[in-house]
């Protein structure tokens, strides 16, 4: 058998990594104990290492995942060893991870399909334990669950590498010191647990759809990770909830667009501008069922009003066709639950959009000054288009420049320069 090209075992293992690696992570896990998330991580990262060592001269796997399951299990085995751990509650262990006794290889626990196991879910979970600060709850599930490095999730949360490190090392630290049982929360739990996990979710699927750094606009990969973690979610019974539907409803009708929003080039292509028949139809209905599953119950959370406007956006016939009084209203309904400036500024667009340019620029100057908007390249970019609208070119060329000096992608800083091109002086 010829040696796989090196880009096709890369493909591999890029592919294998952002869906496997956490359910890989998570099985041993199990075993190892939620205090011994380092030792999990670390076999999966020597397991991926000896797949781009040896896969180019060996050939890929007919099974690629099962053989890192096994290679990840048997360097979860040589830690343990080396480390003198296999004691007699260790030997158990070991007996797992070296089989299950019954004739069955232990990555017969994996389920090789697009959702999530309970394993995976029960970890979810623990990284999300409220004994953890927030910010340490979706980094360590963004890092141990999805695959994001240290610099990725350094860019998601504006913050310094050296500072999520440290964030993670004292959230695994925690961890291992609250011997957690290895199991999803109790019914009583949910209310206090529930809210932290689906806001993981969410963040997971923002850095998939809005990627920070990089050359790349969208992370398309992320994005369907995330919604098969929700997906896994709503289909456990204790987990089918309005909320979690409407966060559902929120990913799918997103990432139906995602096709649409960058061209060959990778560059951005802006809502009116794309062409609606990539849409995928067929996320689009799944969306509109969680959306309607989310409607049962009295509760109105900031997932519930999210989806709506994307509802609005995915169903309209035509960017000229989008209700955009009804945009606002569910803006100003978000406002008075989940008061930001991030959502004032898409208020002030939509605003904008229902009633004109002026109105627009009046509505965001009640939020421009905001702390939280003071680097923020979308900010920059809103209102230079409404100053383009208004006749105000020069204007326009000042927040532009903004605007690129902020923006933390390729494909945003090539849109942006092309803006700026377009109002240079003659």
């Amino acid at each position: 058998m010829s040696a796989p090209p090196t880009s096709a075992v890369n493909a591999t293992l890029t592919s294998l990594f952002r869906r496997q690696a956490g359910q890989i992570t998570a099985t041993l896990a199990r075993f190892l104990g939620p205090g011994r998330l380092d030792l999990a991580e670390a076999a999966v990262q020597d397991a991926l290492v000896a797949a781009m060592s040896t896969w180019p001269y060996q050939g890929i796997p007919d099974n690629p995942a099962g053989w890192l399951m096994r290679a990840a299990r048997n360097k979860a085995l040589d830690h343990l060893r080396k480390e003198s751990l296999i004691g007699a509650r260790e030997a158990e262990l070991a007996h797992f991870l070296e089989g299950d006794g019954g004739g069955h290889p232990v990555e017969a626990a994996l389920a090789f399909d697009e959702e999530l196991t309970d394993d995976r879910l029960k970890l979810l979970f623990i990284c999300c334990h409220p004994e953890l600060p927030r910010e340490a709850q979706v980094a360590l599930a963004l890092k141990t669950l999805f695959g994001f490095g240290v610099k990725e999730i350094a860019a998601a949360f504006l913050a310094q590498e050296t500072a999520v490190a440290q964030r993670l090392v004292r959230a695994k630290k925690r961890i291992a010191e609250l011997a957690l049982a290895y199991e999803l929360p109790a019914p009583a739990e949910l209310p206090a647990r529930l809210d932290a996990v689906l806001d993981a979710l969410y963040l997971v699927f923002s850095e998939g759809y809005h990627t920070h750094g990089g050359d790349q606009l969208v992370r398309k990969d992320i994005c369907l990770e995330a919604i098969r973690a929700g997906a896994a979610l709503v289909a456990h019974r204790g987990f089918d909830l309005p909320r979690a539907h409407a966060l559902m409803a929120l990913m799918c009708l997103h990432a139906a667009r995602l096709d649409a929003r960058a061209d060959d080039a990778g560059d951005l292509i802006l809502l009116k501008d794309q062409d609606r028949s990539r849409w995928d139809q067929a996320l689009i209905g799944q969306g509109i069922r969680h959306l309607g599953a989310a409607a049962a119950g009295e509760v109105l959370s900031a997932f519930h009003l999210h989806a709506g406007i994307a509802a609005c956006h995915t169903l309209s016939a035509s960017y000229a066709a989008t209700d955009w009084a009804r945009i606002v209203t569910l803006y100003d309904d978000l406002m008075a639950v989940q008061p930001s400036p991030v959502v004032a500024l898409n208020r002030a667009a939509a605003v904008a959009m229902a009633d004109g340019p002026r109105a627009g620029l009046a509505a965001l100057a009640r939020v421009a000054q905001s702390p939280e908007l003071a680097d923020y390249h979308l900010r920059y970019a809103v209102e230079a288009e409404l100053r383009v609208q208004v006749g105000e070119p020069a204007a326009a060329r000042k927040l532009y420049q903004k605007a690129l000096a902020a923006s933390p992608n390729e494909p945003e800083r090539r849109f942006i320069a092309r803006k700026l091109a377009a109002l240079a002086p003659s």
